[in-house]
């Protein structure tokens, strides 16, 4: 799986903990920035990490700013991307077997490289379950984003 990786400043030391896990995992890792701790904005990163899964250079992303709450509302936005705010390993498995997520949103200031570790890992090998009440939702959710996109224009 194409991995791609972003961050803000407060989020890159914990991206950097995390990139030689996903490769460890055989995944390849797409990374977007930031390359070091200079103040910069998340939502650049959001859209970075976005844009990569919606022109198929990767086929997930995780995402890291310092609280995980401003990234994920970033992610959001964007057409296509379900990102999650995920500090406990159910919620990062869960969200992709009955939500499809596909952004794993972490908190850099929240949570350590252990426990971000165990979230990677849990968010890379889960896998969408395509049972019928979470694809019925799911297709209610894809409804909202094209009724809203549409109503914007």
């Amino acid at each position: 799986m194409r991995v791609v990786m972003g961050a803000d400043h407060a989020g890159f030391e914990l991206k950097e903990a995390l990139k030689p896990l996903v490769e460890s995992l055989g995944h390849t890792v797409v990374d977007v920035g930031t390359h070091d701790e200079q103040p910069v904005d998340y939502p650049d990163f959001a859209e970075a990490v976005a844009q990569a899964i919606r022109g198929n250079s990767a086929d997930r992303g995780i995402l890291v700013c310092g609280s995980g709450v401003g990234a994920c509302v970033a992610a959001n936005k964007i057409p296509g991307i379900r990102a999650g705010l995920c500090h406990d390993v159910y919620s990062a498995h869960q969200g992709v077997e009955h939500d499809d997520m596909n952004v794993l949103v972490l908190g850099g200031r929240v949570i350590g490289p252990a426990v971000a570790s165990e979230l990677t890992k849990a968010f890379l090998a889960a896998m969408y379950s395509h049972v019928e009440r979470h694809q019925r939702r799911l297709d209610k959710v894809h409804a909202l984003e094209q009724r809203y996109s549409r109503s914007d224009s």
